[in-house]
C-alpha cells in the first residue's frame, strides 16, 4: 500500500488512528492546521479551505478525512460550511489531481439529528444544526466524487460521540464532573446514549483502509449503549466503589437554565459549559444501530466497559501529565 493521507490527523481520531498506522509499518502523512504533537517528522500543515495548500501537502494513495468544524458553539456559523463542505470540494479536487484510488471520511451520526431509537444506516437525515447538515453535505460531495470516480472507494464512517483518554470534549466534562461529586443529573436518567471508544473507532479505521470495499456508509456504535443513570454508577463505582445519588432536575427546569446561559453568553461573549441544545442533548436518547461488522468482519478491540475504565483510568487515577490533549473534538 501507498502512502496514507490523514487529513486532520494532529486531532484526537487522527493521533490515536496515526499510532495505530505506525505501530503496523504503514507509511502515512498527516495534514492539520497544527503539526502532530506525537508525530512531528510526518506532519505538513496545510488547511483544507485553500486548495493550493492541500494541493502542495497531499500525496496519498488512500486519504482518511478527519478534518471538521464540529463544535456547537461556534460563533461564526458560515465555518460549517467553509470547511465542512468546500474543505471536503477541495479534498476530492486534489484527490482527483494525485489519482487517489481510496477515501474514507468520519460523518456523524449528527445527521439523522434526534432520531428514533436504534436507527441505523438507512435511517432518514433529519438534522437539527449547523454540522450535521454540512456533515451530510460533504458526504453528498464525496458521492458524487465516487460517480465520477467508478474505480475509487468510499466509505463514510458516521460515529457516534467518541471519548477517550486526553479528549477535552463534552464525556470527558460529564466525567470531571462526575469524577468531582458536583454532578447532578438532569432528567430521571433513563435516556440511553450510544458512544464510540476513540481506540475502537481508530481499529474500525484502520480496518476500512485495509479492506476491500468498493462503497460503504457505517454507523460507529461501542454497543450495547449505556443509559445516562448506568453511566454514572459505572464511573462512581469505578472512582469510588458508590452507586451515587437519585437526586435529579427535572428537565424543563434544565433547559431553563440552559437559555438563561445562553442568553448570558450571548451577552458576555464568553462561552458557558451548558447552554440550551447541551441540555436537549444530554436529555435525549441518541440510540444507534450499525452495520460495522458487515466491513470485512470487524470486531472491536475493547467493549465499551473496557473503554470506559481505561478511560477514568488514564485521567482520574493514573493520570499522565505528558499525555496528548485535545481541546477541539
Amino acid at each position: 500500500m501507498g502512502t496514507i493521507s490523514v487529513i486532520g490527523g494532529a486531532g484526537f481520531i487522527g493521533t490515536r488512528l496515526c499510532a495505530g498506522l505506525a505501530a503496523a509499518g504503514a507509511r502515512f502523512e498527516i495534514i492539520d492546521l497544527k503539526a502532530s504533537r506525537s508525530f512531528q517528522e510526518a506532519s505538513k500543515i496545510a488547511d483544507i479551505r485553500d486548495a493550493d495548500a492541500l494541493r502542495a501537502a497531499m500525496t496519498g494513495e488512500v486519504i482518511v478525512h478527519l478534518a471538521a468544524v464540529h463544535r456547537d458553539d461556534v460563533r461564526d456559523k458560515a465555518l460549517y460550511s467553509s470547511t465542512n463542505v468546500e474543505g471536503t470540494r477541495n479534498v476530492c479536487k486534489v484527490a482527483d489531481e494525485i489519482g487517489a484510488r481510496k477515501l474514507i471520511f468520519t460523518s456523524s451520526v449528527a445527521v439523522y439529528g434526534f432520531a428514533p431509537q436504534g436507527t441505523d444506516e438507512t435511517g432518514a437525515i433529519n438534522p437539527f444544526h449547523d454540522y450535521g447538515r454540512t456533515k451530510f453535505e460533504a458526504e453528498e460531495v464525496l458521492r458524487a466524487w465516487r460517480d465520477r470516480r467508478t474505480e475509487a472507494e468510499l466509505i463514510i464512517v458516521r460515529p457516534t460521540v467518541v471519548f477517550g483518554a486526553g479528549n477535552r470534549g463534552n464525556v470527558y466534562n460529564l466525567l470531571r464532573q462526575i469524577a468531582s461529586g458536583r454532578f447532578v443529573m438532569i432528567g430521571h436518567g433513563n435516556n440511553r446514549k450510544s458512544m464510540a471508544y476513540v481506540g475502537n473507532v481508530a481499529a474500525f479505521l484502520q480496518h476500512a483502509i485495509e479492506s476491500k470495499c468498493h462503497y460503504g456508509v457505517f454507523n460507529y456504535v461501542d454497543a450495547p449503549d449505556f443509559s445516562m443513570k448506568t453511566l454514572v454508577r459505572e464511573v462512581k463505582q469505578t472512582l469510588s466503589g458508590s452507586a451515587g445519588s437519585r437526586f435529579y432536575i427535572p428537565f424543563p427546569l434544565g433547559l431553563a437554565i440552559g437559555h438563561a446561559a445562553d442568553a448570558v453568553a450571548k451577552l458576555s461573549g464568553r462561552s458557558l459549559p451548558i447552554s440550551a441544545i447541551r441540555v436537549r442533548k444530554f436529555c435525549a436518547t441518541t440510540s444507534f444501530g450499525s452495520s460495522k461488522a458487515a466491513l470485512n468482519g470487524f470486531e472491536a478491540p475493547f467493549t465499551l466497559k473496557e473503554g470506559l475504565r481505561r478511560t477514568l483510568d488514564a485521567e482520574f487515577v493514573n493520570p499522565d501529565p505528558n499525555r496528548d490533549v485535545f481541546y477541539t473534538e
